[in-house]
């Protein structure tokens, strides 16, 4: 009914759109430290402060919530609220123009820290609202919440919904397209073990594998006594893991790295786990006998190479709706006395407390290990038959021309823990945007794309 109105508005404003998106982008807005009034430091504050004057210029109401979140709405009882947040990750390396100054280019993206994620998004959402202002002046009940620390926890949006309920229909433009209505749990304890300096040789001195839980180990280093090189790159060249093993001996000790695939936890299965590879050649070894040498044995027993459903500690399991629980073994640090280490596990809707975190933790027990309890966070799920839903992928398909459907994924969003809330958008099936990586990028027609669904689905669900 609408759809010639909203294109006309984003063809007259895309230009002012994509200005707008320049004065966040030029904001650098990392967390840092604390300061008084600002709990997420300088950057994030004065972010929030700019896209919450933007709004009061187009004629909104706003308002700061402690520097944790803004809010810019129309009025009314809320119906919908859309989830966007203005902090971004660190800049990093290897950028081709100054990632705090956003740059349009010939090939029709914008680029710069935030053009994806989510300054970008949060601003076609904002441009939204005001072109179904303009078609519908009277309408209201539209909520935009713009928080402050999604890169590091949501700390922001925590805070957000102890001061103010949201409504029953909640999307946030910070993933992709069409719909994302179920994002699965998470259960990763650390654990460790530890004992008394040994002499026996050969042994294990140190094996150090990934540092960062959510990623698979692209490599994994090890130094052992008592062997030569030779032998162990015999027993190496017989495992056939898929990982590069390099041995170098110097002075009684090998050093052995291995290299691997990384990916992200969520989905263990695109890498090589440079980590379980090297644990694999360690067990296959002739270790002396000792705590150190059964600790490795058992921790292979646990996290046998090539397992990413997490069959061999007891938790595997899979059901149609939100697929297979996966699991990447990413965290050790072992020295002469001991280990900790850590595994990350993406658990699907049929996972809860007693058939993953007590069955796990039960296991790990039982192979020696010391666990730090942890409780499993739990999957989250939409019923994809909603009202809400059929409507965003209605406008999915209308707007896009593809077909609309929910999509399961391993990792989470911003409304992991808002009931009854799904991800939509705003980066299409198939288009790269390097998020947080260098040059970041996003193409201005899929947010103007973004913006006109948007639109739509307000007009839809707070026009009844």
């Amino acid at each position: 009914m609408y759809r010639k109105q909203i294109e006309s508005y984003f063809e007259k404003n895309t230009e002012a759109m994509v200005n707008s998106i320049a004065r966040l982008v030029d904001i650098p807005s990392v967390r840092e430290a604390e300061l008084p009034g600002k709990p997420f430091g300088e950057g994030p504050a004065a972010a929030l402060a700019e896209a919450l004057k933007m709004g009061q210029e187009m004629g909104f109401e706003t308002r700061n919530i402690d520097n944790y979140a803004g809010v810019i709405e129309m009025g009314g009882e809320a119906k919908v609220a859309i989830l966007a947040h203005l902090d971004v990750v660190e800049p990093g390396d290897g950028w081709d123009t100054d990632p705090f100054k956003m740059v349009m280019k010939d090939d029709g993206r914008i680029y710069g820290r935030g053009t994806s994620d989510d300054k970008g998004p949060a601003v076609a959402a904002l441009y939204a609202m005001a072109a179904v202002r303009e078609i519908c002046p009277d309408l209201g009940g539209v909520r935009l919440v713009l928080g402050c620390a999604e890169e590091t926890g949501s700390e922001c949006m925590d805070y957000y919904m102890k001061k103010e309920p949201l409504p029953t229909m909640v999307f946030s433009p910070d993933a992709e397209f069409p719909v994302i209505n179920i994002e699965k749990g998470g259960y990763g304890p650390r654990f460790s073990m530890s004992w008394e300096k040994e002499t026996a040789e050969p042994r294990v001195i140190s094996f150090v594998g990934g540092k960062t839980p959510n990623i698979v180990p692209g490599k994994a280093t090890a130094v052992v006594a008592g062997l030569d090189a030779s032998a162990v790159s015999k027993t190496a060249d017989a495992l056939n893991s898929g990982a590069v093993f390099t041995v170098a001996e110097d002075k009684g000790t090998v050093t052995i790295l291995c290299e691997g695939k990384p990916a992200h936890a969520s989905t263990p299965e695109e890498g090589i786990n440079a980590q379980t590879a090297l644990l694999k050649l360690l067990a296959s070894l002739p270790l002396a006998d000792g705590v150190s040498a059964d600790a490795v044995r058992r921790l292979n027993r646990l996290f046998p190479h090539g397992d990413w459903q997490g069959e061999a500690i007891g938790i595997k399991m899979a059901d149609d709706i939100s697929g297979s629980l996966t699991l990447a073994f990413s965290v050790i640090d072992m020295n002469e006395t001991g280990f900790t280490a850590l595994f990350d596990s993406r658990v699907p809707i049929c996972g809860n407390e007693d058939n993953v975190a007590a069955v796990a933790e039960k296991n790990l027990k039982a192979e020696g290990f010391t666990v730090d309890s942890s409780h499993m966070r739990p999957p989250h799920h939409v019923p994809e038959d909603s009202v809400f839903v059929r409507t965003l992928l209605k406008a999915y398909e209308k707007y896009s021309g593809r077909k609309g459907e929910c999509i399961a994924i391993g990792g989470g969003t911003y409304v992991h823990e808002v009931e009854g809330g799904v991800a939509f958008g705003c980066t299409m099936p198939g288009t790269e945007t390097n998020l947080h990586g260098a040059n970041e990028s996003m193409p201005v027609e899929e947010l103007v794309l973004s913006g006109e669904m948007f639109a739509e689905v307000i007009l839809e669900l707070c026009g009844k």
